[in-house]
């Protein structure tokens, strides 16, 4: 199994080099366009065609720490160090090809990321959230640095809690998104894993080792803490910096992470209408609201 493993690996380095042609901006343009249409429904159904049982899923509403996790764990899992073409094809997207995706889990199972909502399609899957406020910052300074969207921030956060078309993908609101896979048919069951970002930012080891045993793969903790180590928003900035992929042409791909990045950066006001429309998906997973947070700093103070 690893020799197979490892031959389909090295056949994924060769060819991967700089001459692969990337898409032209007109093109990214207009295939975001297509994506905004009702004809996004076929081609979604498209993407989820030859999916099998085996296969699991890292599924989380875009910038919740996806590439992140998939690079520790392709690491941890493969022993090969995780760079973005080895990873995206070894380890692919539903948007991307799988015709080379490893059969590394379980009956033959993959490992594919998705960033849409819950699909029938989707027996197995880890899904990871993060703060809201933190991705509306994190997803407005990507798709305006890409020259995606040309609106202003309060009209983005309004797309995105408003609106189907809430990001070039459309992957509709954050609060949504999120109750289709929290009332899922896999959720709570031994199908479903929920973690979130914040909580494997500040102590990764135990979360990683979480998905680890999961996906019923066996692998030494020191392996797990290595690939950890090897994929810091540094180390992976400097991959990105190697190996620049569509996004990288204008903006960048690997941002901060930032945890509570929201609280210097949002005004009162935003995060009200904000907490207005996500609130009560906030805190059923554990996102304090702007109030709560006010509360325990003046609490601390009086404390002091």
């Amino acid at each position: 199994m690893h020799e197979q493993q490892n031959s389909v690996i090295d056949k994924a380095d060769v060819g991967t080099g700089d001459k692969r042609k990337k898409p032209s901006s007109v093109y990214r343009k207009v295939r975001r366009k297509f994506a905004k249409t009702r004809l996004r429904v076929a081609l979604t159904w498209l993407r989820h065609r030859g999916l099998g049982p085996a296969d699991v899923f890292i599924a989380a509403y875009p910038k919740s720490g996806t590439n992140w996790s998939r690079f520790v764990l392709f690491e941890a899992l493969t022993g090969k160090p995780a760079g973005f073409r080895l990873t995206n094809t070894l380890m692919p997207g539903i948007i991307d090809s799988q015709s080379q995706a490893l059969r590394f889990l379980p009956g033959g199972g993959r490992l594919i990321s998705t960033h849409e909502d819950y699909q029938k399609q989707y027996c197995k899957a880890i899904y990871l959230t993060r703060d809201p406020r933190d991705i509306v910052l994190s997803e407005y300074a990507f798709y305006t640095a890409l020259d995606y969207y040309h609106g202003t921030l309060d009209q983005f956060i309004d797309s995105f809690l408003l609106t189907k078309n809430c990001s070039v993908y459309s992957y509709g609101p954050w609060q949504r998104h999120l109750s289709t896979w929290l009332e899922s048919p896999i959720a709570g069951t031994d199908n479903m894993l929920v973690l979130r970002f914040e909580d494997l930012r500040k102590d990764p080891a135990p979360g990683f080792a979480q998905m680890v045993k999961f996906l019923g793969v066996e692998v030494d903790r020191d392996k797990i803490i290595r690939a950890i180590e090897n994929n810091t928003v540094q180390k992976m900035r400097e991959k990105e910096d190697k190996e620049p992929v569509r996004a990288s042409i204008r903006g960048r791909l690997v941002r901060q992470g930032a945890v509570r990045g929201w609280l210097s950066k949002l005004t009162p006001e935003q995060v009200h209408r904000i907490e207005k429309h996500a609130g009560e998906a906030m805190t059923r997973m554990g996102y304090p609201l702007l109030s709560e947070l006010n509360q325990e700093t003046a609490e601390s103070r009086f404390a002091g």
